[in-house]
């Protein structure tokens, strides 16, 4: 990279992260950096090239499903599924060592497989669970942290939100996105749960003993409770891979269900229905807002040659695919403690897809590892939004809970880098069940 490039490159990231620092949404942030940086470095018109590049990103039908799986996820977190989640699991799971604490883990995994979004896991599921703990005594450290680790699942297992987004953008199958995300999402939810059982049977103060009795009877009628779940994930996942409908049309039955299972439950009228919907426009708009950003400030930084600059000075440093891996992971990590999870993945596909392709990995392997690099994005400080959740509702420092979850941030890249020695794990339902 000549001095010149490199000097535009530092001044074009520079203002970005004095945007970004200063408070500025970050989707008008991308839209002024963007702006200022073809003004400045290039004699192309800007705006016409910003309204070009908002109509080619918007235009794409794919992103229909994006409001419609929010819009299911909103009415799912004000149906009482939490409820009926922790009703079935507490008979299966109060005598195993870290007793309750493994309910963090089994009803995000659950719930995410419905909701699309971690910061809706992490909020529904919490506001069950930490009550509890809090009742039954139970240690608040490796509860919050547990809840936070957990509630990233939201992201990895689909129908996942920023899943959509990738493939968009990478131009790969949002349906072998969809099936890529489920071994590596149960391997995490296991790794989750090991690791509870582990300090369970090492710290038994951690999850003190119930005297509560449940007969196996009692445990199999609690499983109806289940059912609702189950059926939102054949609905929708089933659909999809069964080949009876795309991501949108199973998005449409999902938010069907969704609804059927609010009004059966007794959690549906009118008013709640408003709020869902302004819940979701107000999600989809800022995630929207965020892509279309991203995707000009790329646009432009395309037209800069930036992108192709980077991509060479790396390749000139001869990394082997497992350091440039590494590298990109050190990378992802700094950029989680400054961006949310869909920023990241907006700003920074443009430069690592081709360098990740050319390095001989399968985009839709990529698109797994990116997303576990956002969820640990989701519990970094300052910007993790699963951290500000859990704040919400507790009242605990964010700095205090980012301590409790730092176990789990290890647990996530620990993860990463089984996922990226053993590429199968993420690629193995998408070549069966589609084909290659």
């Amino acid at each position: 990279m000549d001095a010149s490039m490199a000097t535009m490159s530092l001044l074009v990231f520079g203002m970005l992260f004095l945007t970004l620092g200063s408070g500025i949404w970050v989707g008008f942030s991308l839209f002024i950096v963007g702006f200022i940086g073809m003004v400045l470095f290039s004699a192309l018109p800007a705006g016409n090239n910003m309204a070009s590049s908002v109509w080619a990103t918007v235009e794409k039908w794919e992103y229909v499903a994006l409001p419609l799986f929010i819009l299911m996820g909103e009415i799912l977190f004000r149906s009482g599924i939490s409820e009926r989640l922790f009703k079935a699991l507490v008979p299966w799971l109060y005598r195993l060592p870290g007793g309750l604490l493994l309910m963090n883990i089994v009803s995000c995994t659950l719930f995410a497989a419905v909701s699309g979004s971690s910061a809706a896991t992490t909020a529904t599921v919490g506001r069950i669970t930490l009550a509890e703990f809090d009742k039954l005594g139970y240690d608040k450290k490796i509860a919050m942290g547990s809840l936070a680790g957990a509630g990233t699942l939201g992201f990895l297992i689909p129908p996942s939100l920023i899943m959509i987004v990738y493939a968009i953008l990478a131009e790969v199958s949002i349906g072998k996105m969809f099936m890529a995300g489920i071994l590596p999402g149960l391997l995490l939810s296991g790794i989750y749960s090991s690791y509870i059982i582990y300090r369970g049977i090492r710290n038994p103060e951690i999850a003190p003993k119930t005297q509560d009795y449940y007969t196996w009877a009692e445990r199999l009628t609690a499983l109806k409770d289940l059912a609702p779940t189950f059926l939102l994930i054949l609905m929708v996942l089933g659909s999809i891979y069964a080949g009876f409908a795309t991501p949108t049309e199973a998005a449409a039955l999902g938010v069907l269900g969704a609804t059927v299972f609010a009004l059966l439950n007794r959690r549906m009228n009118f008013k709640i229905l408003m709020e869902c919907l302004v819940a979701a426009i107000k999600t989809n708009a800022m995630i929207m807002m965020i892509v279309v950003g991203a995707g000009f400030l790329s646009r432009v930084m395309g037209f800069l040659g930036i992108p192709a600059a980077i991509t060479q000075a790396i390749t000139e440093m001869n990394l082997s695919p497992y350091m440039l891996m590494v590298l990109l992971g050190v990378v992802y990590v700094i950029l989680g403690c400054l961006l949310d999870g869909f920023s990241i993945v907006v700003m920074t596909l443009p430069i690592a897809l081709p360098m990740v392709t050319a390095a001989g990995f399968d985009p839709i392997w990529f698109g797994i590892y990116l997303i576990l690099m956002v969820e640990v994005s989701q519990i970094t400080p300052p910007v993790g939004f699963n951290l500000f959740v859990i704040q919400g509702l507790t009242g605990e420092p964010i700095i205090h809970i980012a301590r409790y979850a730092l176990p789990f941030f290890f647990l996530m890249l620990f993860t990463t880098t089984i996922i990226t020695i053993f590429p199968e794990i993420a690629l193995f339902l998408p070549n069966i069940m589609i084909g290659k």
